[in-house]
């Protein structure tokens, strides 16, 4: 379903449309899967990843992944949380996911507009970090996201909204 969603955004560049996907996994290694976001950034999709462990794809290189960011967020928390977001702001898919028994995932769509609009937030925020993540360069280096704004730490930022709300 990820190449299928992939494909109709590679579509929708081609198109000469706006296209979007964005990620948070725990790691990346699949390598169907990193060819056709290479395909995709190549046709102008703009990709966002949070990757928080191996990443098997290099960002930032000109003409093949120069559409794709990725950040890799390392805190005190553990997260196994996964989220797939497609398509522009006006038909925009979100989608949220976990591994089950022998680390299958299994995908579940989110219809309901306050949980999509939660899902950005928390995404938003996990990509505005400026304290626990990373950035992944053409290189293969990881490098601190430095910033002038306020300091974000998005895992305590997400910890203290928890705590809040019991």
């Amino acid at each position: 379903k990820v190449l299928a969603m992939l494909d109709e955004e590679i579509a929708h560049a081609r198109n000469g449309e706006e296209a979007y996907a964005g990620f948070k996994l725990n790691s990346l290694t699949d390598k169907k899967i990193i060819d056709k976001l290479i395909e995709a950034s190549e046709a102008g999709v703009k990709i966002d990843m949070v990757v928080r462990g191996i990443c098997c794809l290099i960002p930032g290189v000109e003409g093949k992944t120069e559409n794709i960011r990725i950040i890799s967020i390392v805190g005190r928390f553990l997260e196994h949380s996964r989220i797939y977001i497609f398509g522009n702001s006006k038909r925009r898919k979100y989608y949220i996911a976990r591994n089950t028994v022998r680390r299958v995932e299994v995908a579940a769509p989110v219809y309901d507009e306050r949980l999509q609009n939660k899902l950005q937030d928390m995404f938003d925020i996990m990509l505005a970090d400026n304290q626990k993540a990373r950035y992944l360069d053409a290189e293969g280096n990881y490098h601190r996201v430095i910033n002038e704004e306020a300091p974000l730490n998005s895992q305590e930022y997400f910890y203290t909204q928890a705590y809040h709300e019991l």
